[in-house]
């Protein structure tokens, strides 16, 4: 496989991402944080799991198991409750845009961690990405939802989650593959998310749902769970873990779009401002090595 593939399949997961959290804002008034979690990873693990025992691959070794079933914890299990209940304080568009403060966050985890060294070039893409969507939410905030820089701030909590689950996961999948490693994740996130939900009858809340709401939720399964994060991993096992966090910079365009279509969310200048120093930021930080290589050196290799 061409290590170039990684960065495209990760844009196209964080597009991805961004359309379930439009979805996800649209649906989070009529469940809670836990329950919609565990209905969008129950949903992404139950399409994961035949396709996975069809086509096969190498599942995780015995010794990477509690490895593997803590990342799945973090990420299908802490990850979307924190993701959820910023949802309920701000708008689509600003929690993706604070969502976007990953890529600065998996430089430094990997950075303290020396699995990925920093250079000047993916240290200026990073930050000129991660600039504009700060000065974007504070251009933003006079327009925002009263308390959205509460929903902000839990939401870039969410992303260390994240940034922690790109570095630590990437020995895992090289040792069994993309799909397995997803799908064993994702089944033990999902089934604490169950039976916290199944604890606290927060499945009492579906009584009231309808047709939107089952659409919504079967939306965020399928493409915002289980084709969502199998790109994810995907570019996780094919390039280096800032590189993939730099697309999540994707993320508002999409996530921006949806909820102005089914919530009338509205997009301002200060969206468009941050946008456009995300799509600077990842041809920078994303380019880097292209260069090296058409130059004749060596590309850098990463544990």
């Amino acid at each position: 496989m061409n290590e170039r593939l990684g960065v495209p399949a990760a844009i196209v997961s964080s597009a991805l991402g961004g359309l379930a959290l439009g979805a996800t804002r649209f649906v989070i008034g009529a469940t809670d944080p836990v329950t919609l979690g565990a209905f969008r990873y129950c949903v992404g693990f139950a399409c994961l799991l035949p396709i996975t025992l069809v086509i096969g691959g190498r599942w995780p070794k015995r010794a990477d198991w509690l490895g593997v079933a803590l990342l799945g914890v973090l990420f299908f299990g802490i990850f979307p409750v924190v993701y959820n209940q910023s949802i309920a304080y701000t708008t689509a568009a600003r929690a993706s845009l604070a969502l976007s403060t990953l890529p600065l966050l998996t430089m430094a985890v990997a950075a303290a961690l020396r699995i990925e060294p920093l250079t000047l070039r993916k240290s200026a893409g990073v930050l000129i990405a991660v600039t504009g969507v700060g000065l974007a939410l504070a251009a933003g905030l006079a327009q925002a939802p009263p308390g959205a820089w509460r929903g902000d701030l839990i939401m870039v909590a969410g992303a260390f989650c994240m940034a922690l689950y790109n570095v630590w996961s990437r020995p895992f999948i090289a040792r069994s593959s993309p799909l397995t490693f997803l799908a064993a994740g994702m089944g033990v996130g999902a089934a604490c998310l169950a039976a916290i939900a199944g604890v606290a009858d927060g499945f009492a809340a579906v009584g009231a749902f309808g047709g939107p709401q089952w659409a919504a939720i079967v939306f965020v399964g399928v493409f915002g769970a289980a084709l969502n994060f199998y790109l994810w991993v995907f570019a996780l096992e094919h390039t280096t873990p800032t590189r993939v966090a730099n697309t999540i910079t994707v993320n508002p365009v999409s996530a921006a779009i949806l909820a102005a279509i089914l919530i009338g969310e509205p997009i301002g200048w200060n969206l468009a401002l941050g946008v456009a120093a995300v799509f600077c930021g990842i041809w920078i930080a994303s380019t880097e090595r292209r260069q090296k290589n058409e130059q004749g050196q060596s590309p850098a290799r990463y544990s």
